[in-house]
């Protein structure tokens, strides 16, 4: 299929993959796809499936959303209006930072409840500032805080809310009623499509295209693959792809994903959250790890429950030693290539691609750990030397597994100690990305390197959207290890009686919790000076 608007290279094709090939062939299984048939995952996720296949066309209903995009957009900048920032998690924040970061947009992404990345967004410079709010249920923490935090300081700056902000929610949710009643702007987006599935519709579409991005190339892109994906034989990208992934399972559990170009988009992050969270659950599940390029794993350090699968925008040619898997198309096409090859996985795994099961729970928990009269996190020990001060909220081994005075280096042992025989870790970082992201990505490789494992990287609360369903619903072979902060200056939401320091706090609380109570290993690390912390376990490894 060389030349194809979207290709899939394989430097081996093992038998399970070939067989698993002939089988989606025969079952017609591409064609079925696209046709929108929900048949196709069993009869347990049927009535999930008829109300989430819209993305397989939704390219086709993008013109007249663009126009109006480009009206706005032209009416914004004659008021001098050209920042955009935009409020989302998971699937409405992934899509349009790689949509916007490819076209060299300026698109700022609020996806934390970090009081110092709150209050850093908040602080730029709001005349020529346009918020747009995207919550697919209208119902996230996250964003509705994100929301109340902007208009409070709109009002402060003397600006109409109503002329600044923009909301992409499905009809009929509690925060389209809301932004009608305050006069915002809506994008109805299409209830058909689920959030993570939601890369060329409104979801993404709206923010990139606001700040610039060239979103017509991109539905050009998605559009002239989707015969390539729909055409029921061998050759088919989609289906190639998830047999590959499928053929290892369940000992090559892990997918390693690099960006074979001078500049990479983030692509990587964005496919983690469509595969982890779509195919973990019912204890099964593929990692996705979304590398960089200095990642020991592209230097000889590829640890044997991993496949690689290099991305990039045109061929190349790629020694076979390096990778497994080269997924080959422009952004539009690899989105709806990664789309379909995914629900195609998870008709291999026998699960439902369209739903997260686990999601809600760390989310109960949060409210629990939120509410009047819940007791706050007591340390269980406390690291000495150059992580003096830092607290162990929890430990692989419960409240006996470190001594009350711990040093890093018992701290790391008993991590260590935590994994399972083939096993991952994940590191889940509830801090400042934008002061911490290089060391703790550092730390990340370092650990990598060490231990031989599988290792992601997720920044809290915005994996809980998306990795964070694999965690909980996933194989229980990962072992986590959690930091936090004790953020020097908070910030108030407003409207609550709380600020979102606790609410981060209470985030990462809960998804501890769900882990612990299903058997996940947990180290949880709370630092008054992250850094030092993230410098001295870096030492230690």
């Amino acid at each position: 299929m060389t030349g194809a608007a979207v290709e899939v290279q394989l430097t081996e094709e093992p038998a399970a993959a070939a067989a698993a090939i002939a089988e989606l062939v025969s079952d017609g299984v591409a064609g079925r796809l696209f046709a929108g048939d929900a048949t196709l995952w069993g009869p347990d996720a049927e009535a999930e499936a008829s109300i989430r296949l819209g993305w397989i066309d939704a390219f086709e209903r993008a013109d007249g959303l663009l126009e109006e995009i480009d009206g706005l957009r032209a009416s914004l900048l004659k008021r001098g209006v050209d920042r955009v920032v935009l409020c989302g998690m998971g699937g409405s924040s992934l899509a349009p930072e790689i949509i916007a970061r490819r076209d060299w947009a300026a698109l700022t992404v609020l996806d934390s409840t970090h009081p110092g990345t709150v209050r850093r967004v908040l602080g730029g410079d709001l005349s020529r500032t346009v918020l747009v709010v995207s919550s697919k249920s209208g119902t996230t923490v996250e964003t509705r805080s994100h929301l109340a935090a902007f208009e409070q300081r709109f009002r402060e700056a003397g600006i109409d809310a109503a002329s600044r902000i923009v909301v992409v929610t499905d009809p009929g949710s509690p925060l389209e009623a809301a932004a009608q009643d305050a006069g915002y702007r809506v994008f109805p987006a299409d209830p058909n499509v689920g959030g993570r599935f939601s890369a060329l519709t409104a979801f993404g579409l709206v923010p990139a295209a606001l700040a610039g991005a060239d979103a017509r190339a991109l539905i050009a892109e998605a559009r002239a693959a989707a015969p390539v994906l729909a055409v029921d034989e061998p050759g088919n990208p989609a289906l190639r792809l998830a047999a590959a992934l499928a053929a290892g399972l369940p000992a090559r559990y892990a997918c390693a994903l690099t960006e074979a170009e001078v500049r990479p988009a983030g692509l990587g992050d964005w496919i983690e959250q469509l595969v982890a969270e779509s195919t973990g659950k019912q204890g099964l599940g593929v990692l996705p790890l979304a590398l960089a390029d200095g990642a020991p794993e592209l230097h000889g350090a590829m640890p044997a429950a991993a496949i690689l699968v290099a991305l990039s925008p045109e061929a190349v040619n790629l020694p076979a030693t390096e990778t497994s898997v080269t997924a080959v198309g422009p952004l539009g096409a690899q989105f709806l290539l990664w789309e379909a090859a995914t629900s195609v996985l998870c008709r291999l795994m026998g699960v439902n691609p369209f739903d997260q099961p686990d999601v809600e729970a760390a989310k109960v928990a949060a409210r629990a750990a939120m509410a009047p009269g819940a007791q706050e996190d007591r340390p269980l020990a406390v690291l000495t030397g150059e992580a003096e001060g830092t607290e162990v909220l929890a430990t692989p081994g419960g409240a006996t597994g470190l001594p009350e005075q711990a040093t890093p280096d018992e701290a790391l042992s008993a991590l260590r100690e935590s994994i399972p025989e083939g096993g991952y870790l994940a590191v889940q970082a509830y801090l400042d990305a934008g002061a911490l992201r290089g060391p703790v990505v550092e730390l990340r490789d370092r650990l990598a390197a060490a231990l031989g494992v599988p290792v992601s990287l997720g920044w809290g609360p915005r994996f809980l959207h998306s990795t964070g369903q694999l965690h909980k619903g996933g194989p229980r072979i990962g072992a986590f290890l959690q930091l936090l902060d004790i953020p020097e200056a908070n910030e108030p939401i407003p409207g609550l009686e709380m600020s979102f320091g606790a609410l981060i706090a209470a985030q990462a609380r809960g998804d501890r919790e769900v882990l612990q109570s299903r058997g996940r290993p947990v180290l949880a690390l709370r630092s008054p000076d992250p850094g030092a912390l993230v410098r001295a376990l870096i030492e230690r490894l």
